[in-house]
């Protein structure tokens, strides 16, 4: 019998050259997959906006090309949303969701927020390196654009939320919804109000974890991955 499948899913502003660490822990467990969200990771800019259905069709697009007919996914950040409302309007395609550091709650407040850490030029001026991070990770030339459709995207999601309390209460999934105690984005709050609405859902808090991946210990996670998946 084969390694089971699992497909990994980065958040906003990220691609799955982050999941790098991550992915030598499991690579003996689970077959693996990733891919970079359009727009994500060097891809082609869409004229369009970026927004959680045009991820979710990359999933679908994706999974399309594997074969694969339902498939196990770990998302992390928007990775996570993208996930879950895949899995809401594609019943039997998704199989267990694991979704780690996802932002559920959205208003124009919370969006308002988000938005303001997205400015390139703050960004060029306050934290050079994360600059310089998001250059190498999606090119010279579009690293700022992608910075401003995420922005964009948020606002919208402000407006109104792509995945309402009744989305969240119909998906029948196994879900496990993660969260780091350390997390300045994602509120424990918020992560436990989804994991209650959830048909089969379970929760997980992640000590002394903040929100960006690269600061999630590797093996931790990759215990808890495992624990979930082979459940």
């Amino acid at each position: 019998m084969g390694k089971p499948d699992l497909l990994l899913l980065h958040g906003a502003l990220g691609s799955m050259a982050q999941f790098e660490n991550l992915k030598d822990v499991l690579a003996d467990e689970f077959t693996l997959h990733m891919f970079d969200f359009t727009g994500h990771g060097g891809n082609e800019i869409p004229a369009g906006p970026f927004s959680i259905e045009l991820f979710a069709g990359d999933i679908e697009k994706w999974q399309d090309a594997s074969g694969i007919g339902t498939i196990d996914m770990f998302g992390y950040s928007m990775g996570g949303y993208a996930a879950l409302w895949y899995a809401k309007r594609n019943p039997g395609r998704a199989g267990k969701i694991f979704t780690l550091a996802t932002k559920f709650e959205w208003t124009p407040d919370t969006a308002e927020r988000e938005v303001k850490m997205l400015d390139a030029g703050v960004i060029k001026i306050k934290v050079p390196k994360y600059a310089e991070e998001l250059l190498l990770r999606h090119g010279a030339d579009k690293w700022e654009t992608v910075l401003s459709k995420s922005a964009e995207m948020m606002t919208s999601l402000g407006v109104q939320n792509a995945l309402n309390a009744d989305d969240i209460a119909s998906i029948s999934n196994e879900v496990l919804v993660g969260v780091g105690d350390s997390d300045k984005m994602v509120t424990i709050e918020e992560t436990a109000s989804v994991y209650r609405k959830l048909k089969h859902g379970r929760m997980l808090v992640m000590p002394g974890t903040p929100h960006p991946l690269e600061h999630v210990d590797s093996d931790k996670l990759a215990c808890e991955i495992e624990e979930f998946f082979a459940a």
